[in-house]
């Protein structure tokens, strides 16, 4: 899923290349993306370009005066950028926004339909697309440490919760945990506020790198290869390969369709966390701790 820095950088590109156009159709393809009756889809054609705004993993397009398009792009909706009246490819292609001088298209891997798109009218219906995260860079320390307080949930849980803090994924909460030295099932409550200030600090500082290190990347064109799967991620995405920092091999917790890396030398103490589906399956020969898993790693020929 598109977290804060993918979001933040097609919402600048989106500001700097649409100015001063008009959206003259769209062009939807499938029916399950529009999740909105009133007001229709056709009464943003024709409508002057407003500017567009992050809400919290939303991107929303706006137009004069007061129309709105909450894009949701879930885990594999992308945004893409062509020429005018470019056709929307093959079994990807959702929906198409045709401008004067460009075409956004909206499209989306695999079978699942899971993005989906709102029209709103006015501020007070826009507002009812935000989770009620609150932002890292808008808000201050202490009442983002509130919002950690919250219920006591897993590091995990509070970090990618749209409710509590807003633009963080699966992604990024692996890179933050990381770069903390914090387990993802540790306690919000075992926390005191002087840690979880350092952790929204962390937030903070891991989001900003990494927005900035893509918008160097990226330069005056428009995000066309977003994914939770970096080239200098410290964690995410890393399963097996050594640690950045110790060396040791990074870990994963597969749950359902997502998947948690940590390296448990940084950040576990060197226990190893179980995963529900090997732990199932192995049972009492899950091994407890990184030296386990490492006495029983093949030993390499000389």
């Amino acid at each position: 899923m598109p977290e804060f820095p993918d979001v933040e950088l097609y919402v600048e590109r989106l500001n700097a290349q649409l100015s001063g156009q008009t959206l003259r159709r769209v062009r939807l393809r499938s029916a399950f993306l529009l999740r909105s009756v009133e007001p229709p889809l056709a009464a943003v054609e024709g409508a002057r370009w407003r500017g567009a705004r992050r809400i919290g993993k939303r991107v929303v397009l706006g137009f004069e005066p007061d129309l709105f398009l909450v894009i949701h792009l879930m885990i594999a909706g992308r945004l893409r950028w062509r020429a005018p009246g470019a056709g929307l490819p093959g079994k990807r292609g959702l929906a198409a926004f045709d401008f004067d001088d460009a075409a956004l298209l909206l499209t989306e891997e695999g079978a699942k339909r899971r993005a989906s798109l709102h029209v709103v009218r006015g501020e007070d219906a826009l507002a009812e697309h935000d989770p009620g995260g609150l932002e890292l860079f808008e808000r201050d320390t202490a009442e983002l440490v509130a919002a950690l307080r919250r219920g006591n949930h897993t590091l995990k849980r509070a970090l990618t919760d749209p409710r509590l803090l807003a633009g963080i994924g699966n992604a990024y909460s692996d890179e933050i945990l990381h770069r903390a030295r914090r387990s993802p099932f540790q306690r919000t409550g075992n926390l005191s506020d002087a840690e979880l200030a350092q952790l929204v600090e962390t937030c903070r500082d891991v989001l900003r790198e990494w927005t900035e290190r893509l918008r160097a990347e990226l330069g005056d064109a428009f995000p066309e290869k977003v994914t939770a799967f970096r080239e200098g991620m410290a964690a995410h995405g890393r399963y097996g390969k050594p640690c950045p920092v110790c060396a040791s091999p990074i870990q994963r917790i597969v749950r359902k369709d997502t998947e948690t890396n940590y390296c448990a030398r940084c950040q576990t103490g060197g226990k190893l966390l179980a995963d529900r589906a090997l732990s199932k399956l192995l049972r009492e020969d899950w091994p407890a701790r990184l030296e386990d898993l490492e006495r029983r790693a093949p030993k390499r020929d000389a």
